[in-house]
């Protein structure tokens, strides 16, 4: 079951058409939540990227998109797919109303709300090899956009198949100033003794949610010290651990780049404190 647009439907029927301007051009923004037995993770930083997304792309936002309303939405669907009592992944797309060529005749817009089940309510490292690659066949922009959670991503799905292709789990993206970015599917971290370092925004990194949540842990412990500064692909071997995050996976140890093996100690003190984050809010 989904819901679109307030009405709760079977999955099976068929309820988006030609115009769509999703698929036409990608006038669309998404989020991608973790829920755990009905409670949202993160709900309101949620909310507030998507809000934020959807002024930034001149969409109107409904009188009624309020987080509560939101909220509710999400809850029904869980509900009617039997997933309140369990962790779950839920998607929100929004998309610009069908209308127009690239100019849209309208900025008002539509909505759906998937949910999907998961595994494991709590964030834990996984112990399995995680071995990536630099993605150079194209670059993604160090401008605004690249930060928003837009259906426009074309560069991850091609790094995506390279990564498959040649046996990685992930890659990494780079900008047009040959800036390492972020990961396929996630936020980039490099740990080098005591400081953690994340390419910034003005990078074109996405805006992440578990990014920022992340950065709030790190600034409050006197163990790390944080940086937002562009990463260089020749930083990469030199850091003792790299780690890639977000809201579903947590995050991510990578345990090997080209020839330099990573070990996971710092990602475990940090998963650590972010599930205490969760228990406490």
């Amino acid at each position: 079951m989904v819901n679109f647009n307030g009405t709760i439907i079977s999955s099976s029927q068929s309820f988006l058409d030609h115009g769509n301007r999703g698929l036409r051009y990608g006038d669309s923004l998404f989020e991608t939540i973790k829920v755990v037995n009905g409670k949202i993770n993160f709900w309101e930083p949620h909310y507030l990227r998507l809000m934020a997304s959807m002024r930034i792309l001149r969409m109107e936002i409904p009188m009624n998109f309020t987080m509560e309303f939101l909220s509710s939405e999400i809850s029904d669907l869980l509900a009617a797919n039997e997933l309140q009592s369990s962790p779950a992944r839920v998607r929100i797309t929004v998309f610009r109303n069908a209308g127009g060529l690239y100019t849209p005749e309208t900025g008002e817009i539509s909505y759906i709300i998937e949910s999907h089940p998961l595994d494991d309510p709590f964030y834990t490292i996984d112990q399995n090899a995680y071995e990536i690659e630099l993605f150079k066949d194209h670059f993604t922009g160090s401008g605004l956009l690249s930060t928003l959670k837009t259906n426009n991503r074309l560069v991850n799905i091609l790094a995506g198949v390279y990564a498959r292709e040649n046996g990685y789990d992930s890659c990494l993206l780079l900008n047009e100033k040959k800036e390492v970015v972020e990961a396929i599917s996630g936020n980039l971290f490099l740990v080098k003794g005591n400081t953690i370092k994340t390419p910034p925004l003005e990078s074109g990194a996405l805006n992440g949610i578990m990014r920022k949540q992340l950065i709030e842990v790190i600034g409050k412990t006197d163990e790390f010290q944080l940086e937002e500064k562009p990463v260089s692909p020749f930083e990469l071997q030199k850091a003792d651990e790299m780690f890639i995050t977000n809201v579903i996976t947590g995050i991510i140890p990578v345990s090997k780049y080209r020839k330099k093996e990573y070990g996971s100690e710092v990602s475990k003190k940090l998963i650590g404190r972010l599930n205490a984050l969760l228990r406490l809010s």
